[in-house]
């Protein structure tokens, strides 16, 4: 039992929701107790066991329920039924703000904190040096932090959650409003906790959940739908993700195409996702393989050979189609974007449906979630009309092993360093 420091046993959270404000009161005052409520189940029969000095990741669309269980771990809710137990002192980034006064400075609320915690002001000061060159938010140590940006309170939120010496260290999603610079800063003070501490970590970054954590629990309406290997887990994730958004291909006969002389199955792409063109010609679906395996794939490594195959449908004759796709990351940057007429390739409408074949390797792209947005236009490079484009058909998952190069750019390769004289 010592080296377990938190047990979840049939944890459920209900909530009581009425049509009417007037509703609770009737309730409230019925004779016959009749209800005038709906329940919904937040939580509903999660059990789970952590681990002394491991990093537990939580993964889940949004309202899932993976804020209600960690609120509920650290006492500010309290369960319906089941049973919890917390081995250790906790220190826990939650919704930003939480447990600040915002009248008060930051230096004033860091003593807040820390006596919530149980310590002294003489154990504080102590504590205050390294609060503050951690936070680096400068002269706005002394300000009320109703002043404070968003990312200036994270700072500030994890700066202290990280320095009062916890056992066990929550971490929600607080921390995606920092910059990128901060996020690996934080990133790195984790890889050190983990050797003595337990870190459970909420995030929809599916590349820092696979590199973190140990082990990762996905949570869905409530209930646990998995639970293990990083890696194994947020395939099934990342394939629940992508059915929510992309339907999955009808039978849709491509024995005629003239790029792939096989059924390919691939993504449908639906009136679910942003579009836009005047649909002469529409993309039909999307999907990302393995070069050497031809198997679909979401994860990927730097240098992997894929292929991202693109099913388009005329619906009018096209003169000079152009087929090509655009790679974003995260923030919605551009990270690199190619098509058909640039690779001086030119495409003569034959058929009404065809699959395209880009083919290449994967660049030295850091570690996160990236975005393919795929097009079809006519014309030329520079004056051409665009058919149909669609905004994030698809996502896929760059995973490194490397600390740093986190997210968000291309990574350097031969590069070559010289001294000028």
């Amino acid at each position: 039992m010592d080296d377990i420091v938190i047990k979840v046993d049939k944890l459920s959270k209900i909530y009581k929701l009425y049509d009417k404000s007037t509703d609770r009161l009737k309730e409230s005052l019925s004779i016959t107790k009749k209800k005038y409520h709906k329940e919904h189940f937040a939580l509903k029969d999660i059990s789970f066991e952590v681990n002394r000095s491991e990093i537990l990741g939580l993964i889940g669309t949004n309202g899932a329920g993976k804020s209600t269980l960690l609120k509920i771990i650290t006492g500010v809710l309290t369960e319906t039924s089941g049973k919890i137990d917390v081995n250790g002192k906790i220190s826990a980034l939650l919704e930003l703000g939480a447990g600040f006064n915002p009248e008060y400075t930051g230096i004033e609320n860091i003593y807040l904190n820390g006596t919530m915690s149980g310590y002294s002001r003489k154990e504080m000061d102590s504590k205050i040096k390294s609060i503050v060159e951690f936070a680096k938010i400068g002269e706005f140590i002394d300000q009320p932090v109703k002043t404070y940006s968003s990312g200036m309170f994270a700072r500030l939120a994890f700066a202290v959650a990280i320095n009062i010496d916890p056992d066990i260290l929550i971490v929600d999603e607080a921390l995606s409003v920092g910059d990128i610079r901060f996020q690996q800063k934080c990133y790195r003070k984790m890889e050190e906790f983990k050797e003595t501490k337990t870190i459970l970590m909420v995030s929809h970054d599916i590349g820092a959940i696979t590199k973190f954590c140990d082990r990762v629990i996905w949570i869905e309406h409530g209930e646990i739908m998995s639970e293990g290997d990083p890696l194994s887990i947020a395939k099934q994730y990342q394939a629940y993700i992508m059915d929510s958004k992309l339907a999955r291909s009808e039978n849709i006969d491509t024995t005629k195409s003239r790029n792939i002389k096989e059924k390919i199955e691939l993504n449908f792409v639906d009136d679910r996702l942003e579009v836009y063109g005047d649909k002469k010609a529409l993309i039909m679906g999307i999907g990302i393989f393995n070069s050497e395996t031809n198997k679909k794939t979401e994860f990927i490594y730097p240098n992997d050979k894929i292929k991202v195959i693109i099913r388009a449908k005329y619906n009018e004759d096209i003169i000079s189609p152009i087929v090509g796709f655009t790679i974003n990351d995260r923030l919605g940057n551009v990270i690199l974007q190619t098509n058909s007429n640039v690779l001086n390739h030119t495409i003569e409408f034959e058929e009404e449906i065809c699959d395209y074949c880009f083919e290449f390797d994967v660049p030295e792209l850091n570690g996160g979630t990236y975005t393919i947005s795929p097009a079809i236009a006519s014309g030329t490079q520079d004056n051409h009309v665009q058919h149909n484009w669609v905004h994030d058909a698809i996502t896929f998952n760059v995973i490194r092993k490397e600390l740093y190069n986190l997210q968000g750019i291309m990574y350097l390769s031969n590069i070559n360093f010289y001294e000028i004289k």
